[in-house]
């Protein structure tokens, strides 16, 4: 499509979640990008913004930059649908299912994709107490401890030592109630980028993500330089096709469309266990699908005409 095919654009960023940080600096660059390859396109931030203003300021598709609850959760994406507002990214339950940890795993776990080993603790059953020990000694330790539906590592903790479980847990519990303890993976954490090409999902070069503290926590995602990005990775290339085909597999189970990204972790015998879908994954100067995308030879600015092209509803 030509930049004026596209229609009057809003770039959907800030928000009210955890994450409103980071979506601010993704819709920045998004927004810099379509401007600069002359898109009529504009800033959108829903939390000063009423969603009606899409209609009445004579939009005509909208770019979501949003992360984090009420972003990419299919909160948004099922009221864009209601104004049939076409949106990039993924549908109402797919965004929905990818943001909600547990049940990605339950939907990976029947559909054969191997995830880690792990726990479920939901903090508003307080009917019995947790045995923390017992959960320990069954997924063994290090661990690490999640809230099922947030991200960009927002009350992540790794738990190393003994006695370690309740803390990390209370720390999660405070995003959200429900909260996975995941066995660790010991030998590698990698990412693969997805986006839409005439209707097909492909799977972009895989990232070897090493992280330059104990873990890819919040710091390193945005704030901290230092951690490494191998792209193309170390990894066989028969082995790197095999595990875009189990991610584009893992994407598809979910329902997912137009872009998004799959995080998987490596175990010393090569296994791999999958993580987590991101269905509107960061775009910051630090981002890791503009990452993969430049490695096979997509710029930043292509990148976000690709994916606005794929923008629909319901």
């Amino acid at each position: 499509m030509k930049p004026a095919e596209f229609g009057k654009v809003a770039v959907m960023f800030g928000g009210d979640s955890a994450e409103r940080e980071v979506s601010l600096k993704s819709g920045a660059a998004v927004l810099a990008a379509l401007c600069a390859a002359g898109v009529d396109a504009y800033a959108f931030d829903p939390h000063d913004q009423p969603l009606t203003q899409l209609r009445e300021g004579g939009f005509a598709r909208v770019f979501i930059a949003l992360h984090g609850q009420g972003g990419e959760d299919g909160k948004l994406q099922g009221a864009l649908d209601l104004l049939r507002m076409p949106y990039t990214g993924s549908g109402v339950l797919a965004s929905a299912l990818a943001m909600d940890k547990w049940r990605t795993k339950l939907i990976w776990q029947a559909s054969g994709i191997p995830v880690p080993d792990y726990a479920l603790l939901d903090a508003r059953n307080s009917s019995a107490a947790t045995d923390f020990a017992a959960i320990e000694a069954r997924l063994g330790l290090p661990l690490f401890v999640k809230p099922a539906n947030e991200g960009s590592s927002i009350g992540i903790s790794k738990v190393s030592q003994p006695g370690g479980l309740a803390a990390a847990y209370a720390e999660a519990a405070k995003y959200d109630p429900l909260v996975i303890v995941e066995r660790f993976i010991d030998a590698g954490e990698y990412t693969i980028g997805i986006i839409d090409v005439a209707g097909v999902l492909q799977a972009l070069p895989m990232i070897q993500i090493v992280p330059a503290g104990e873990y890819y926590d919040y710091q390193a995602k945005y704030l901290r330089d230092g951690s490494r990005y191998l792209c193309p990775c170390a990894l066989p290339e028969t082995r790197q096709k095999e595990l875009a085909e189990q991610a584009l597999k893992a994407f598809a189970i979910l329902g997912g469309r137009g872009w998004g990204r799959v995080d998987l972790m490596l175990d010393k015998a090569g296994s791999a266990y999958f993580l987590e879908v991101n269905s509107a994954p960061g775009m910051t100067d630090h981002s890791l699908v503009p990452m993969a995308a430049k490695a096979a030879g997509i710029g930043f600015g292509e990148l976000v005409l690709r994916i606005l092209e794929g923008a629909r509803f319901g």
